[in-house]
């Protein structure tokens, strides 16, 4: 057997949680650009920023889910 296969075999032996938990992770592989990365950095530092200087707020996630759950009914 080739190494793809052997690992194939042994993936589909692992539980549905584990699976998923290695699908995300090859995945995530695949995905990786450095451009794209800093950029998500980047913008995560912007909104952290407007956070902390207070010219954005949070919502409480129960106020959200409600307030989407109203829009998309």
């Amino acid at each position: 057997m080739r190494a793809v296969e052997v690992l194939e075999v042994e993936a589909l032996q692992l539980t549905p949680k584990d699976r998923a938990r290695l699908v995300e992770r090859l995945i995530a592989s695949l995905d990786v650009d450095p451009e794209i990365e800093d950029a998500w950095a980047a913008e995560v530092e912007r909104r952290n920023a407007e956070v902390e200087s207070g010219a954005v707020s949070m919502l409480p996630l129960p106020e959200v889910m409600t307030k989407l759950r109203a829009k998309f009914q």
